[in-house]
């Protein structure tokens, strides 16, 4: 069944932490402090002012962004790369899941060939270089 609002020509309700995920490239784009106004910018749709301050506000409480005063409010910026935060989301999900070699297992068996090609240069090139091996 159509979404009512996408019937009216309202902007369809985005899913759960896609918001967050813009907010976050929009940011990772800049590569420098942004306020709320620049983000609102940025993004794309008819999104309030105050939804994407919601927005860096939740994302500066579970320390994903770091803020600094900017006149009446704060600019923000990612606490992280976007390479380095997504392996720490990947190494979150690993340590939740019980059978760690059978994710990983799964994992690498879905891979491309070339993605599996990648990883194994990046394991080789950490080894050689003194990289974790347990």
């Amino acid at each position: 069944m159509p979404d009512k609002r996408e019937e009216s020509g309202a902007t369809p309700r985005r899913a759960r932490g896609e918001l967050e995920r813009d907010v976050l490239a929009a940011l990772w784009a800049a590569r420098e402090p942004m306020t709320a106004g620049q983000v609102q910018q940025r993004l794309s749709g008819d999104l309030a002012y105050t939804t994407v301050l919601t927005i860096l506000v939740r994302l500066h409480e579970k320390g994903v962004l770091h803020r600094h005063r900017q006149g009446r409010g704060y600019a923000y910026a990612a606490t992280r790369d976007e390479a380095s935060h997504t392996a720490q989301r990947m190494r979150t999900l690993l340590d939740a899941g019980s059978d760690r070699e059978a994710v990983l297992a799964r994992f690498v068996s879905e891979l491309s060939t070339a993605d599996e090609q990648m990883l194994q240069r990046l394991l080789s090139d950490s080894e050689a270089h003194g990289g974790k091996t347990s």
